[in-house]
């Protein structure tokens, strides 16, 4: 069986029309000594902090408690926003053998969180690898731009992003 595989694409061109948008949530995690939660991903070996789709019956917030648990092991709680990012720069094509099946613009909404139980350990069908990472070694991992401006606006703090 062919698997699927996730394309990202950033401000390109080139990149194929959207073909659908979806809800989803983002959570942007620190330890106590201000390392930030980041997983590799499986499906295109980019580095990511805990995302994924909206499920039905669910809050936006719930979604991003949920991805968590199931990518990270970990258990956390949401204690603000970072942002709506929803620019059409980005687009996700999701991809089976040579043929595009979907091709998604993302409306994410970026959690701030905390954790509060749970032990570090990858879905090996979600990450590869889950790490904690300093954030001065961010520039040392392949994290797709969509990504770090989610970091980055986390990082810097103040109001919520809406872009």
């Amino acid at each position: 069986m062919t698997e699927t595989r996730r394309v990202d694409f950033w401000q390109d061109p080139d990149a194929p029309k959207a073909t659908s948008r979806k809800a989803s949530a983002s959570v942007f995690v620190q330890d106590e000594g201000g390392r930030i939660l980041l997983l590799q991903r499986t499906d295109n070996d980019l580095w990511t902090i805990p995302t994924g789709g909206v499920k039905k019956d669910e809050t936006v917030a719930e979604a991003g408690v949920r991805e968590c648990r199931e990518e990270t092991g970990l258990d956390v709680e949401v204690v603000g926003l970072v942002g709506v990012f929803s620019t059409p720069d980005h687009l996700i094509a999701y991809v089976k053998g040579d043929k595009i099946k979907e091709v998604r613009q993302p409306i994410n909404l970026c959690f701030r969180a905390q954790v509060v139980g749970g032990e570090l350990a990858p879905d090996p069908q979600e990450a590869q690898v889950v790490a904690w990472v300093d954030p001065v070694e961010l520039d040392t991992y392949s994290i797709h731009p969509a990504i770090r401006l989610r970091i980055d606006r986390a990082l810097a703090g103040g109001p919520p992003f809406l872009g």
